[in-house]
């Protein structure tokens, strides 16, 4: 079953990314783990795993705060 991520905004509005889908979970972790720096250069700030159309987790590209 295909893996992908969906980006989101500062308000959780979906927001342009790569159409990248993968094999596996580890897979699609792997590759956001490369590319998450130039993602939330773009202006994503937060991240969502899917498969299918199913969600299995959010994750935000945001530093923590201090």
């Amino acid at each position: 079953m295909p893996w992908s991520w969906r980006y989101e905004g500062a308000n959780g509005e979906s927001v342009t990314g790569p159409a990248e889908t993968f094999s596996s979970q580890s897979d699609a972790e792997s590759w956001i783990g490369l590319q998450w720096p130039e993602l939330a250069e773009a202006g994503v700030q937060s991240v969502v795993l899917v498969e299918n159309d199913r969600v299995e987790y959010r994750m935000s590209l945001l530093p923590p705060a201090e």
